[in-house]
């Protein structure tokens, strides 16, 4: 199985890392660089106006694609995993992960980004900000979908195949938003596709939250990565942080865990 997820806004190169820590380099470095140099022909009102940004986080991101190179070092970038921060990655909390959960997730778990196309966990990235529905007008296209087109799944195809082979149906979990999702070109994608869905408690019923929701999918990541699983029905004992399985709201294809109240 191969675990999706989304990146996130936040960015943390500031933490200090652990000597030693295995790092390869992104596979879609040539679309990168290619994905930079369009970027680089924006203003900073312009990188405003097209990601919706303040002028301070406008004008960051267009240093950061000026100071982006093809070359990945360790004092401009850092293994993805460790480098996004946001609320999925709260819940994942990579850095309480052991060597060897991290070299399972190196094979399991697949980041879904605007800038790199697909993120392993200990590719090394430098800081961005591109969100997948960005619409960037390259040779490709209006925008990152059209850029992307079948690569991405194509290279999910590839890892499903090295890992699955004597698996069966080769089957990814998505865990990723929508917005990141709908880069994954799903005729072009060979696989089974399961989905998480995690509800809370509210008012009179369960609903999705987003807080809550996305942190759970870096929990339902971290509790794939630490036990291993192998197979869909494996999720099912999903159980940290209070949620459960719900089998009576759940589909094949559709995995609703809820829970009645958030964690103190």
């Amino acid at each position: 199985m191969l675990f999706l997820l989304s990146p996130a806004k936040s960015l943390d190169y500031d933490t200090p890392l652990p000597d030693g820590l295995p790092h390869t380099t992104p596979q879609f470095v040539a679309q990168s660089t290619a994905l930079i140099e369009v970027l680089r022909t924006q203003s900073p009102p312009q990188v405003a106006s097209l990601m919706a940004l303040s002028d301070t986080l406008a004008a960051l991101n267009v240093a950061r694609y000026q100071a982006w190179r093809p070359r990945f070092t360790a004092s401009n970038s850092r293994q993805a995993l460790l480098a996004f921060n946001g609320d999925v990655y709260e819940g994942l909390n990579a850095r309480t992960l052991s060597l060897d959960d991290l070299g399972w997730a190196q094979s399991h778990v697949a980041i879904l980004s605007g800038l790199y196309g697909v993120l392993r966990p200990l590719d090394r990235m430098q800081p961005y900000r591109l969100e997948m529905g960005t619409r960037l007008a390259t040779a490709n296209g209006k925008n990152l979908y059209q850029f992307w087109g079948s690569q991405i799944a194509e290279h999910l195809n590839t890892r499903l195949r090295a890992h699955d082979a004597k698996a069966g149906t080769p089957v990814v979990i998505n865990l990723a938003s929508q917005e990141y999702f709908k880069s994954v070109d799903r005729k072009a994608l060979k696989a089974r596709v399961v989905e998480c869905v995690f509800e809370d408690w509210k008012g009179d019923g369960y609903k999705i939250i987003s807080f809550y929701a996305k942190r759970a999918r870096g929990l339902m990541a971290r509790y794939a990565i630490t036990h291993r699983l192998a197979t869909p029905h494996q999720l099912e004992g999903f159980d940290l942080d209070g949620y459960a399985f719900a089998p009576a709201s759940s589909e094949p294809e559709r995995l609703v865990f809820r829970r009645k109240a958030p964690m103190a």
